[in-house]
């Protein structure tokens, strides 16, 4: 009997031939904590007893929830962090450089084979280079700093085969948005999703980051791909290292399959309160909207910032429209700079903030008002999320979000495209 994806890279960080649904405990590759979940993981490893990191290699915090700090007592827990990683020397992203799940993939230490954990639910994004990395609690990632180790119950898998070709105007974000849809916020609980198919082989490397970001939005435990050449061409930019390549055996075992094509999908939207909340945007096209947010760890990488800059040159953001643009990382804001997107956004009349979570999270940065109405490349809608419970969030890809803005209402981008 053959294996996943999965199965394969537990196998290989085990010493033994892992199945789905058995527990194993797996040695480590990188770990990462957050600003939001570090000074919790920092006081369990004293708790723990704990004395040193694993590996200083091996280990990141990342300051981007709350970055820069909007308050006093966010500032105490960003000294904690800072010196906490000072104390045990390791690896701290601080305020400006960006988002976690775009820092650790730049970083060039996570790769296909990779088995990664990180305190925060979208540590799920690298499976996009045929990496195993997910999320766990604050006490698990202590643990992972001390020893470098830990459990998992192997997920069974469910294969997603997206076959044809996504049509003009319809991006990675509508199509990981209608697989929620259609299998549910709970339909691959603690599974493995893997997917595979002619539509996510046509894919840039950044498009897929974003379906792998948003596998844990139907309640999987990691979202993965193979790695192929366009995987080694985005690697090669950050690291020289050798990776071990994971492909799922012919007669792999998997709890669940569904074939889609994808060739007739139209731009997809995530409705108020729930990410599987799906419809065509011709649903609710016409709804007015007040803020419109392109960035975050889904949808912030340069591909993404390029294709609202095309729908918005020449254009201005609708007068009642506040557009809030957060690059994913300190490279891609000097990347879009250098190509003049940011000229390009800043024109049309959006504001850019430092590279971050804040909008996303609700923390500072975006927080929207009562009754207000935001379309966001986010990926999360639940109510409260952007820092206000009385607002309501759409989740739509950046050029839904950017043709959204340009009209005051959400609009299909088909029209600017």
């Amino acid at each position: 009997m053959g294996q996943t994806i999965i199965e394969k890279i537990l196998s290989s960080h085990c010493g033994h031939t892992a199945r789905a649904n058995e527990i194993v405990v797996a040695r480590v590759d990188y770990v990462m904590g957050q600003d939001g979940t570090a000074p919790l993981a920092i006081n369990a490893f004293k708790d723990m007893d704990g004395k040193e990191v694993f590996d200083r290699e091996k280990v990141a915090f990342v300051i981007d929830h709350s970055a820069p700090s909007p308050n006093e007592g966010v500032s105490a827990l960003h000294k904690l962090m800072r010196e906490f990683v000072k104390e045990k020397a390791f690896r701290l992203y601080d305020i400006g450089e960006g988002v976690c799940h775009q820092l650790i993939p730049e970083s060039g230490e996570v790769g296909p084979g990779s088995l990664v954990i990180g305190a925060d639910s979208h540590t799920c994004t690298y499976g996009a280079l045929n990496a195993f990395s997910t999320g766990v609690g604050s006490t698990d990632l202590a643990g992972g700093l001390i020893s470098g180790q830990m459990w998992f119950k192997v997920p069974e898998t469910f294969k997603f085969v997206c076959n044809g070709t996504l049509p003009t105007g319809v991006f990675s974000k509508d199509l990981i948005l209608y697989l929620i849809g259609d299998v549910t916020a709970d339909g691959a609980t603690y599974m493995a999703a893997e997917y595979v198919g002619e539509a996510i082989a046509a894919l840039s490397q950044e498009a897929r980051f974003t379906i792998a970001n948003m596998a844990i939005e139907m309640g999987a435990k990691a979202g993965l791909m193979e790695a192929d050449d366009k995987t080694y061409n985005w690697l090669n930019r950050f690291t020289k290292r050798e990776f071990a390549p994971v492909v799922a055996d012919q007669d792999a075992v998997y709890a669940k399959v569904r074939e889609y094509d994808v060739s007739k999908l139209e731009p997809q939207v995530a409705k108020p309160h729930k990410v599987d909340n799906v419809a065509p945007v011709g649903e609710v096209a016409g709804k007015p909207i007040q803020q419109a947010l392109l960035g975050t760890c889904t949808n912030g990488r340069l591909e993404d910032l390029r294709i609202a800059a095309g729908i918005l040159a020449n254009r201005k953001v609708h007068p009642e429209v506040r557009m809030i643009v957060a690059p994913a990382s300190r490279r891609i804001f000097l990347d879009a700079m250098a190509e003049g997107i940011i000229q390009t956004l800043v024109e049309s009349g959006a504001a850019i903030v430092t590279p971050g979570c804040g909008p996303c999270v609700g923390t500072h940065n975006g927080v929207p008002s009562d009754g207000e109405t935001v379309i966001s490349t986010a990926n999360r809608n639940f109510k409260g999320r952007m820092g206000n419970s009385n607002a309501e969030i759409f989740l739509a890809s950046p050029a839904t979000v950017a043709a959204s803005a340009l009209t005051g209402k959400i609009t299909d981008p088909r029209e600017f495209i």
